[in-house]
């Protein structure tokens, strides 16, 4: 099966040698070599953030067989080059000790060198959500696109790219977690549930400390803003996702409802029964594990 690219992809933008080292002649002349003092990062490049030990493992494998991807950069005509694509290189051919690297020199529009960078990194899942959502943001203000014309240029549908905008709502708290990775982008959807800031802050909290899937961050997204109906509503307190994940699997050993009701010390439990013949079979079972 074909895999799919992202867009036009970095192919159509930037023609790319996969697969092999490009050798650098003097009459090849479509990949140069500069001092690297002379490349420097783009400003504009949406990636923020490098795990230290890919790249340590990177700069490892570049000195053992060089950069095999030139890095693409554009000129800025007072001898220095900025990165458009390939920062991650540089700084582990820094890191390798490598004075000199390969370069492919293009010309983009401010647009494009957006575009490009932000499909390169996305190729590579390089980008956490909230770098992905800035890059969208930035394509947009900057060049007046809409999200149908971000979603075009990268290759992601209109509702992905609507989705990952909105995590740019919830607080620099939480947005801090997501750059840490300390929060899933499944868990900022099921944090943006949530109504109340300061309550998306506190279950943003809770699914680290406790280390919640993404289920459970869904369900205690709908209890807290059921809590909070209730409160206005004078309702019945609600409980929590645990117990009802309890009484759920409990009603599913004993093929009957059941039902907890937690109080402040202890509560009790309420097994349901539908004709005489069932009320026996739980009381057998009571009987067996009695003592």
């Amino acid at each position: 099966m074909a895999k799919k690219g992202l867009g036009r992809g970095l192919g159509a933008l930037i023609p790319l040698e996969e697969e092999k080292e490009v050798v650098i002649t003097e009459e090849n002349k479509e990949f140069v070599k500069v001092k690297l003092s002379y490349v420097e990062p783009n400003r504009k490049q949406p990636r923020k953030t490098f795990d230290e030990d890919e790249l340590l493992a990177l700069s490892e494998s570049i000195k053992e067989y060089g950069i095999i991807q030139p890095i693409t950069v554009k000129d800025e005509g007072n001898g220095f080059y900025s990165i458009i694509a390939g920062e991650r290189r540089w700084r582990a051919a820094k890191m390798a000790g490598l004075t000199e690297v390969p370069v492919r020199i293009v010309e983009f529009t401010p647009e494009e060198e957006l575009s490009v960078a932000l499909i390169e990194n996305l190729q590579r899942s390089d980008l956490n959500p909230v770098e992905e959502a800035l890059g969208y943001k930035k394509l947009m203000e900057e060049h007046g696109l809409t999200q149908e014309d971000v979603s075009k240029k990268v290759g992601k549908s209109r509702s992905a790219v609507a989705n990952a905008l909105r995590l740019l709502a919830l607080s620099d708290k939480i947005l801090k977690l997501l750059e840490e990775k300390a929060l899933t982008g499944g868990h900022a959807k099921a944090i943006l549930l949530v109504k109340d800031e300061k309550k998306r802050e506190f279950l943003a909290e809770k699914i680290v400390s406790e280390d919640l899937s993404v289920r459970m961050a869904e369900k205690w997204a709908a209890y807290i803003n059921e809590e909070k109906d209730a409160k206005k509503e004078k309702k019945i307190k609600r409980k929590s996702p645990e117990v009802m994940d309890l009484e759920k699997s409990l009603s599913e050993a004993w093929g009957t409802r059941i039902l907890l009701d937690e109080k402040k010390k202890g509560g009790k439990i309420e097994i349901e029964y539908y004709d005489k013949e069932q009320l026996e079979t739980i009381l057998s079972y009571l009987k067996k594990y009695k003592g």
